[in-house]
This record gives structure tokens, C-alpha cells and sequence, in this order.
């Protein structure tokens, strides 16, 4: 278990692989995942450059997240774990509540961000509410409610395996973590945020994405000067493990190609 010093005192838990002079690329996963759902990305990233996947406070190996903690302050942690690793400066991917993180981190520490990818997430969710009053109200029972929404998270057929380390992972939240999750990504509206955004930028989306539907993947698009969309064919919203190769293409083409220009 590796963990780093972050902001208010509280140490992240993080998973790092490789090395080198090129940019590195940090990750921020979703409201019912930790930094393990990242294991895809961070083998084949680590081939080329530092890849650090983190978790959020109250999440995986993190220390709990204090009472009133918001998208905001899980940023602040991510940019504080960043300095004391060393980064300055990273390719920033999101995934869902990750790149409602990502925008917060880009609104506050745009110096700090070579490039956004945010994958099936969104500026404002205009059903926002409704799934937060679903979440929390499920919330004291995390296999539960795991085991009832696998098969929405995921496009189908789904692959057995995958969609069993979906269950494990999300079962192992704790239920006050993940409240502060779920409030921080379905009441997220970051529209005049998203505005701002002069970095460049990758849109992704599964195809058969349920949760946060392609359409607000466009939407978003849409909104950020210059940004780029990408469907991810036969995935649904857990794009990076579901079709980590088609992923991991879409994203590697397009931090080298911000590489270059800079």
C-alpha cells in the first residue's frame, strides 16, 4: 500500500507505475470504484511515462474524508498528492465523479493541467438529483447496491470477470465516503467552469453508457473551446475497464499528440 501526505493532513492512498522525462498522467476514478479500477491504464502508461492513479479521501487506502467535504476539496487532496510526488504538472483523466474532479483541479490549478481526458462525465446532470436521492438511500448496504446496479453500469453482454471485480470493489466502500462521493459528482454543475477550459481537451464516452448518456458527453464537448469526442463502441459507463484497448488507444494518441506541440 502506498499513500501520500495530502491537503488538511489526510494521506491518499495511490497506485504508481514507471518513469521518465514525458509528462505524466494521473487518474481519478469513480463515485463506486477506488484507484485499483485503473490497473489497465497504469500498465500500459507506465511503459512510456509516470502514471499514478489515486484515491479520493474516504476512498481505497485514503484516510476518511472530514464531515462537509466537497469535489472541491477532493481536487485540493489530488493537487497535493501530486506536489509531494513530485509532478508539477500532468495529463489529468477522469472518469464520472473523476472528471467532475478534474474540472474542479483545472478550475483552480489551470497551471497545473497539460490536458483533460473526461470520460463519461459531464458539466451538469440534469437527472442530478434524482440519483443522489437513489444513492444515499441505498447507501448502508454497498454490495446491495452493487449487485443492483452492475448491470446498468455495465454494456452488456458483459464480461463475468470484470463485472465481478465491479461488485468486489464498490462493496468495499465505506457508506459515509460514499455519500460524499455521490454528492460531489450528481449535484456537480460546472457549466460557466467547463467555459474556461483552454487546455486541451478528450471527451470520451462508453456508447451504451446508461448513467451519464453520450449525449452529455457531447454536451460537454460542446462547451470546452477546441475539444475533441470520442464514442467507445459495445461499453457502457465504466469505459476504461470495459474496453481498456479501445481506451487506452483513444488516450495514448492523444497525450502524445499534446506532447508534441509542446
Amino acid at each position: 500500500m502506498s499513500r501520500v501526505t495530502a491537503a488538511m493532513g489526510i494521506a491518499l492512498g495511490y497506485e504508481g507505475s514507471g518513469e521518465g522525462d514525458r509528462t505524466p498522467i494521473v487518474f481519478l476514478h469513480g463515485v463506486g470504484s477506488d484507484k485499483s479500477v485503473w490497473r489497465p491504464q497504469l500498465e500500459r502508461f507506465g511503459q512510456e511515462r509516470r502514471a499514478i492513479a489515486f484515491d479520493y479521501p474516504g476512498y481505497g487506502d485514503s484516510d476518511r474524508a472530514p464531515e462537509g467535504t466537497t469535489r472541491d476539496d477532493f481536487a485540493a487532496a489530488i493537487l497535493a498528492a501530486m506536489t509531494e510526488l513530485g509532478i508539477q504538472k500532468a495529463h489529468v483523466c477522469g472518469l464520472s465523479l473523476g472528471g467532475v474532479v478534474a474540472i474542479a483541479l483545472h478550475h483552480a490549478w489551470p497551471e497545473r493541467v497539460t490536458s483533460l481526458i473526461l470520460a463519461d462525465t459531464f458539466a451538469d446532470h440534469p437527472e442530478g438529483q434524482a440519483i443522489y436521492d437513489r444513492s444515499v438511500a441505498a447507501s448502508e448496504n454497498m454490495r446491495a447496491l452493487a449487485e443492483s446496479r452492475v448491470d446498468v453500469l455495465m454494456a452488456q453482454p458483459s464480461d463475468p470477470a470484470v463485472r465481478n471485480e465491479v461488485i468486489e470493489t464498490m462493496a468495499r466502500i465505506d457508506p459515509p465516503a460514499y455519500r460524499v462521493g455521490a454528492e460531489a459528482v450528481w449535484m456537480a454543475n460546472q457549466v460557466a467552469r467547463v467555459h474556461d477550459i483552454r487546455v486541451p481537451t478528450l471527451v470520451l464516452c462508453g456508447a451504451e453508457d446508461k448513467i451519464t448518456p453520450p449525449a452529455l458527453s457531447v454536451a460537454l464537448q460542446r462547451l470546452i473551446p477546441g475539444a475533441q469526442y470520442q464514442a467507445i463502441e459495445r461499453a457502457g459507463h465504466l469505459s476504461n475497464i470495459e474496453r481498456p484497448e479501445e481506451f487506452n488507444t483513444l488516450v495514448g494518441a492523444f497525450i502524445r499528440g499534446v506532447d508534441s506541440r509542446s
